[in-house]
């Protein structure tokens, strides 16, 4: 944590170092290769489980299955990022943040280039459980650790910037599925490449001061659940940041990856081949919808300096509440959905990089990663019935796609009854 004892820079950028320059650099890196192991399942899991599932030959029977083993990789997932992110979140604050953000690199990369490998189902959803780990672990450390590293005045709109490089990350997936076409090995193989990094966060990375002084005075609780749930300061924020974050994943999987079958149909209808309705699909939604999407991230930070940690929120689930019917109803060719999904993107995932901005500061030293670790990645498993609930929206007799997804984003005013119970941190010090 930095103490901010002189007068505040008229530019939230002035005064900051090289060294926290370099920490932003560095947790920016990680965050976009998380992503990017995340993403790319969403992009190639089409041609991958076609692969695996090859030996079926009925049409109707290989789709059914497709879409069961689609579940079930995606449920390794959620699991295995709310395993790693409370695992890794806990020793981080016992152990330090750069040895685990080491640990929980080298995992989702080796595990990632492993799926290369993978010639059964079995093998691929318990790879999918181990790259979660390290996804889950690795956001929660660099999240906390920006926000130590980076001065009061500066650090909403790091940790913004932070959660906001996540675009690159679906960029990079959406261009590598798109560049491997069937051959989806090869993108897993380029899930290795994070590794590299481990060498610059061995030699660049120091541990926050904070964390330092959080060991001197209470290291027998750092990282410690029974600390977070015992004190009823912590357990509150813990439970009711957990809600926001479970609200917004909901959401996002329940509307925002939507998009692409909502292109793919229109595409479909308007005579396109199915093959080629795939591809422009991938492009509506991994390309120019994560356009907005990551102008809507990197501006959540202003808006929370400038309005305060839950007017951002609140402007943002509106916001979202309100743009995913006008998406849905309001464009009737391809084209025209391509100029509204930017705005769709804005909204809808703008308020994820209020995650990394808030979480952090509503825990003290000694449970900064744990506690922020807690809100997110649990919030990925409570989220998740919102998956089911979700398909049966969208296969209920009368209810097309525009209808179904319409409802679903009825989930994001929950997130305004979740906010008006949490705190306000603009303007204050990290809990000591």
């Amino acid at each position: 944590m930095s103490d901010d004892t002189k007068e505040t820079p008229a530019k939230w950028y002035h005064g900051i170092t090289k060294y926290q320059w370099l920490i932003l650099a560095i947790a920016c890196a990680g965050w976009i290769f998380d992503v990017y192991e995340g993403q790319i399942f969403n992009i190639t899991r089409g041609d991958m489980l076609n692969d695996l599932l090859s030996g079926i030959e009925d049409e109707a029977a290989k789709k059914a299955a497709i879409d069961k083993w689609g579940d079930w990789f995606l449920a390794a997932f959620l699991l295995g990022g709310t395993a790693g992110g409370l695992l890794f979140g806990s020793l981080a604050d016992r152990y330090g943040r750069r040895p685990i953000m080491i640990a929980t690199i080298l995992t989702y990369s080796v595990f990632a280039g492993l799926t290369y490998f993978a010639t059964e189902l079995w093998q691929v959803a318990t790879l999918r459980f181990f790259v979660a780990m390290g996804v889950g672990g690795e956001w929660a450390v660099a999240a906390a650790l920006v926000a130590e590293v980076f001065p009061k005045h500066a650090r909403t709109h790091a940790s913004g910037i932070f959660h906001a490089s996540s675009v690159v990350g679906t960029w990079m997936a959406a261009i590598a599925g798109i560049a491997v076409g069937t051959q989806w090995r090869l993108a897993y193989l380029i899930g290795v490449i994070p590794a590299l990094l481990v060498v610059w966060v061995r030699a660049k990375v120091k541990e926050p001061e904070g964390w330092k002084d959080a060991q001197k005075n209470k290291n027998e609780q750092a990282g410690s659940y029974l600390d977070l749930f015992g004190d009823a300061r912590w357990r509150k924020h813990a439970l009711l940041g957990m809600a926001l974050a479970a609200v917004g994943l909901a959401s996002f999987w329940a509307v925002g990856v939507a998009t692409q079958g909502l292109a793919k149909n229109m595409l479909l209808a308007e005579g396109v081949t199915e093959a080629a309705a795939a591809s422009k699909a991938k492009f509506a939604y991994g390309i120019v919808q994560t356009v907005g999407a990551g102008v809507g991230l990197l501006s959540f930070g202003p808006l929370c300096a400038w309005l305060g940690r839950r007017q951002a929120f609140v402007f943002g689930h509106i916001g979202a509440f309100l743009i995913v019917p006008i998406t849905c109803y309001l464009p009737q060719t391809y084209d025209q959905l391509l100029f509204i999904l930017p705005v769709f993107g804005f909204f809808t995932l703008c308020m994820h990089a209020g995650y990394a901005v808030y979480f952090p500061e509503l825990f003290p030293n000694h449970l900064r990663a744990t506690g922020t670790s807690f809100c997110f990645n649990v919030g990925r498993i409570v989220a998740a019935p919102m998956l089911i609930l979700s398909g049966m929206v969208k296969a209920m007799e009368g209810i097309n796609t525009q209808l179904a997804l319409s409802l679903l984003a009825t989930t994001f005013l929950l997130g305004l009854v979740v906010v008006a119970f949490l705190p306000e941190t603009k303007g204050q010090d990290l809990p000591e």
